[in-house]
Order: C-alpha cells, then sequence, then structure tokens
C-alpha cells in the first residue's frame, strides 16, 4: 500500500496567500494533494506563473465568473488524475464552489460551501446547496464510487466544535437547521476524519480576524474531511494543523494508506 496525503486550506485569498509564502510552503510540504478555498479568482490566467504552475504539483482551478474576487477553489496535485470535472450540476456548478478529481481508487470532491450569515435568502441557498450536495454524493455512492470530500463546510456539528456553544445557535453557522444537514451527512455514511480519530479533541479552523479571535483560540471547527465508510478504513490520521498561519482558517489533513 502506498501513503497519500491529502490537505485542505480555505485560504482567504490565494494571491493574498502568495505574499504570505504560500507557493513555498507548498513545494516543502508533504502533500500528494492540496485543496484551496476561496481563493478568489475569477480567471487564473491573472495569477503569477508561480502560483500556477508549481514545482512538482499540476493545478486545476474553479473559479466564481459570475462574481469577481468572490469564492473559488483550486487543487494542486502530483497524483494524476483520471478525470477533472468543474461544471457540476444545479448549484454545485454555480459560484466556482466545487472541483471533482477522479483518481483511480476514489473521487475527491473540494468544496467551499456557502455562508448563510449575510441573510435569509443565502441561509436558503446554504441550504439548498447541501441538498444538492447531498444527493450527488448518494448517487456516487450508488454507482460504487469512493469519495472523500473536504472543505469549508460553513457549520459547526456539534457543541464541542465551537468555543461559545450557547452564544451561537441562533448565528449562521451552529444554527440547527445547518447542524441537521451534518447529522444527514453522517446518516448517508459519509465519515467525519478528525472527529472519528480524536472524539473528544478541542480543536478549532478558523477564528474571527476581526476580534483576533485566533490569539485567544475562540473558534470554530468548520473544515472537514468527510470520507465514505469503506474507504475510511485505509485512514490512519487526520489533523487540523492550527499553528499554520496565513488565513482565518488554517489547514486539515487526512492520510490513507491506499
Amino acid at each position: 500500500m502506498k501513503k497519500t496525503k491529502l490537505c485542505s486550506w480555505n485560504v482567504n485569498g490565494i494571491r493574498a496567500a502568495e505574499k504570505k509564502g504560500i507557493i513555498s510552503w507548498i513545494e516543502n510540504s508533504e502533500y500528494d494533494v492540496i485543496c484551496l478555498q476561496e481563493t478568489k479568482v475569477s480567471d487564473p490566467a491573472i495569477l503569477s506563473e508561480k502560483l500556477r504552475f508549481v514545482n512538482g504539483y499540476d493545478s486545476y482551478w474553479q473559479c466564481a465568473t459570475e462574481k469577481k474576487g468572490y469564492s473559488g477553489v483550486a487543487v494542486y496535485s502530483r497524483l494524476k488524475p483520471t478525470k477533472v470535472t468543474i461544471d457540476l450540476p444545479g448549484l454545485l456548478g454555480k459560484e466556482g464552489r466545487v472541483i471533482r478529481i477522479d483518481f483511480d481508487k476514489f473521487i475527491l470532491l473540494n468544496i467551499y460551501f456557502p455562508n448563510g450569515g449575510a441573510g435569509e435568502h443565502r441561509l436558503k441557498y446554504k441550504l439548498e446547496f447541501y441538498g444538492e450536495f447531498l444527493h450527488y454524493v448518494k448517487q456516487l455512492k450508488k454507482n460504487g464510487h469512493e469519495v472523500i470530500i473536504c472543505g469549508d463546510v460553513n457549520t459547526a456539528h456539534q457543541e464541542i466544535d465551537l468555543a461559545r456553544p450557547k452564544e451561537n445557535e441562533k448565528s449562521s453557522g451552529f444554527m440547527p437547521i445547518e447542524r441537521v444537514w451534518l447529522d444527514k451527512f453522517i446518516e448517508a455514511g459519509l465519515v467525519d476524519s478528525f472527529r472519528t480519530f480524536h472524539p473528544k479533541k478541542v480543536e478549532y479552523s478558523w477564528w474571527d480576524m476581526k476580534t483576533r479571535a485566533r490569539d485567544r483560540n475562540i473558534g470554530w471547527r468548520i473544515d472537514y474531511f468527510f470520507v465514505t465508510e469503506k474507504l475510511m478504513k485505509h485512514v490512519t490520521r487526520a489533523e487540523i494543523h492550527n499553528d499554520v498561519p496565513g488565513s482565518d482558517h488554517c489547514p486539515v489533513s487526512l492520510t490513507l494508506d491506499i
């Protein structure tokens, strides 16, 4: 079996991340696949060649063409995909939120899930997105595929996943109507890899920059790797790397022997 290391990170603007040294970070990492969210790129052609062609990696981009400087996801991979898909159906194909990368033994979905905090219409959009996503994954499973889902889910699942659960029950990102969708993910056979390995560990992946919450570790765990049950048997590690600066999120990782 071969050890395969995956990483997911909401970089909150990849051009800002470039100024903070992300190219060197990628080049010096041990990751076979690095999934980024919130690149805020409408066209990768505007980026530097060093950022598009990082040594040792091929890169794949899905951009929010509807709105410049918004959303966007990217994948850097040392592994050769069998297929790359960016034109997914319905809401999954809008706002530059999803890349599907097919590998020999699994399908990887890199997703930047919507944030519901901008008003009732965006909360409704977020919940509809969750529904379409779950339907899509169920179809993949029905067709015999093993799936890894990573990204910024924009919801903390349980009270252990944020520093101040009681104060945030009516805040988007911890509302019962949002959290129930993560229950549905689990019921559908998607395993929360970090919580499986660390059932009682308190670690966060996002902190509010405006209040300097990271300095006080007043955070939320909203970045996940979900893995189908059969594939989860090959997962050996799932970690949160809260010592890595450069964004209001930190990277999360998954290691498989496969």
